[in-house]
């Protein structure tokens, strides 16, 4: 079994690694020191578990998790941390186990023997959970077979069209398949429902205008526009007010 070791401290990876070279039926093939670093080794080194530490500067590993999750063949996640407060949410993300630093060799290796490969509707499940916790910092959409990021702060709106949502942000538009209803229950303080088929960014917002006989909304840096419906326009008009 191929495993990645996932911990912004050094020691904290060395210790896992060198009981997993004690281990004969597994593979260390890869290190990564925080959640954006796994997500990309997660992708391309294709391990069948990771060991993932929960708190880490920027991307935290509940986060990053998430993420992992939505890979094709996504691996089994162990997390690592040395702080018990967090083992609720650890197991409400469909995590094999949850580990206590310093980690000791006996409880890594029934962890280890513990994993299956999660199926893709195991992962499915996971994101669902972990959208009940702390709202991501970043939509992970796939373009061309990869898994890409878009921070929270970059995006414009979320536009719904059939079964695709289109996230249109600073450098452009990815599409994702996240319901527009758990988006808006996960980023409810950040994205306001304007429509049935679009949230848009408070922060993003630049005003409102009149158009055959409608009103739309205008963004700060782009021409977008977007329709309101009649339901939500006076939370909009009272939003913008306060702009």
């Amino acid at each position: 079994m191929k495993i990645l070791i996932v911990d912004d401290e050094k020691p904290a990876r060395d210790r896992p690694a060198r009981m997993v070279g004690e281990i004969n039926t597994h593979e260390l093939v890869g290190e990564a020191v925080n959640g954006l670093e796994a997500l990309g080794l997660a992708q391309s080194l294709e391990p069948d578990i990771v060991l993932l530490d929960i708190r880490m500067p920027g991307m935290d590993g509940i986060e990053a998790a998430r993420h992992i999750a939505k890979l094709d063949e996504p691996p089994a996640v162990i997390f690592t941390t040395a702080f018990s407060d967090h083992a609720l949410e650890a197991f409400e993300t469909h995590a094999v186990d949850y580990l206590l630093k310093p980690v000791k060799l006996e409880r890594l290796q029934a962890a280890l023997d513990a994993t299956i490969r999660p199926t893709r509707a195991q992962a499915s499940r996971s994101g669902d959970v972990l959208s009940e916790l702390e709202p991501r910092q970043h939509i992970c959409a796939r373009v061309r077979g990869s898994l890409v990021l878009v921070p929270i702060e970059k995006i414009y709106y979320f536009h719904a069209e059939q079964k695709y949502v289109t996230v249109r942000h600073e450098e452009g538009e990815v599409l994702i398949e996240d319901p527009l209803k758990a988006l808006e229950a996960e980023f409810g303080e950040r994205f306001y429902r304007i429509h049935r088929n679009a949230l848009v960014s408070l922060s993003r917002l630049a005003g409102m205008q009149s158009e055959n006989d409608g009103h739309q909304v205008t963004f700060r840096d782009i021409d977008d526009v977007l329709e309101i419906s009649r339901r939500h326009l006076p939370g909009v008009r009272k939003i913008i007010r306060n702009l």
